[in-house]
């Protein structure tokens, strides 16, 4: 459960198997000791279809995040990777607000406060003026509608030049002006676009949410083991306790599912990272709670 005296500390949906349960996957986060999981509504037909949930289905996995102690305060829409808001094909950007309006309305239902968001212009298509001009005008009416429903909407620092730093998400919310539009920055992709980490959390920390913790390497960034990349995460950790960031740390990992895990096995290896994380945290003098609490 939350702590009111550290920083919470999540885990990605997808650490964990798909083949696993809600409650399967909930206990493992638990048993690992997280504080709460990050829902994944990806660019897959079966992701997306969560947005069409029943009530029935949304009252079901509420009773298993009661169950298990768990919360769901975040979700990584990357749904608008295949939508984006940017294409120059009306069809496109009208199912990307779609989605859009689906993930705030289900985010209400399940008491999720923060959408991360895919700071794609596009994606497959090639990025120019318009479609840079065309995403602008997506986030604007997007903003508006998570206002509404008092969700707060973040743009991930991104894999991507588009996004891919701190300083180039701040054009878009000095463009939209609102307290429900922020940086969802990941350690990882920064570090890869910048030669100033510390400094580009400087810059943006009062405009930040929650902040992934991700392993990455010069053009790598997916599945980089923790240790095995070149994140500079006790550094990072040090400007964040100077900047007194009190906010949510979310985990992001890859399960490999081609492997059969029981729900103790799945947990170790995510409990593994969580240790690393943690102890890069005590290295850096932040805050951090006892082993195994």
């Amino acid at each position: 459960m939350y702590s009111t005296h550290k920083n919470p500390l999540g885990i990605y949906e997808k650490a964990l198997p798909n083949a696993f349960t809600w409650e399967e996957k909930l206990t493992a986060a638990k048993r690992a000791g997280f504080d709460y999981m990050e829902l994944s509504i990806d660019e897959s037909d079966e992701r997306l279809a969560r947005l069409e949930w029943s009530d029935e289905e949304i009252e079901n996995l509420r009773s298993v995040l009661r169950f298990t102690g768990m919360s769901l305060p975040t979700m990584c829409l990357s749904g608008h990777r295949r939508f984006p808001f940017g294409s120059k094909d009306p069809a496109v950007r009208a199912r990307a607000m779609d989605i859009m309006e689906k993930a705030i309305m289900l985010s209400v239902k399940l008491g999720i406060r923060c959408i991360q968001l895919a700071t794609y212009d596009v994606y497959y298509e090639e990025s120019d003026d318009e479609t840079k001009e065309l995403f602008l005008e997506g986030m604007r009416e997007a903003v508006a509608m998570a206002s509404r429903a008092g969700v707060i909407l973040a743009m991930e620092i991104m894999d991507t030049e588009f996004c891919g730093t701190i300083v180039r998400a701040l054009h878009y919310i000095k463009e939209i002006p609102s307290p429900y539009f922020k940086i969802y920055p990941d350690m990882g992709n920064l570090s890869n676009f910048s030669h100033d980490v510390t400094g580009e959390f400087e810059l943006g920390l009062s405009e930040t949410v929650a902040i992934h913790v991700k392993e990455t390497r010069p053009g790598v960034f997916k599945e980089v083991p923790f240790g095995e990349g070149e994140v500079h995460f006790v550094e990072i950790f040090k400007k964040l306790k100077e900047l007194d960031y009190h906010g949510m740390f979310l985990i992001e990992m890859w399960a490999d599912n081609s492997l059969c895990l029981t729900v103790d096995q799945a947990a170790e290896k995510i409990a593994e990272a969580r240790r690393f994380v943690i102890d890069k945290m005590r290295k850096a003098g932040m805050d951090v709670p006892e082993e195994g609490k």
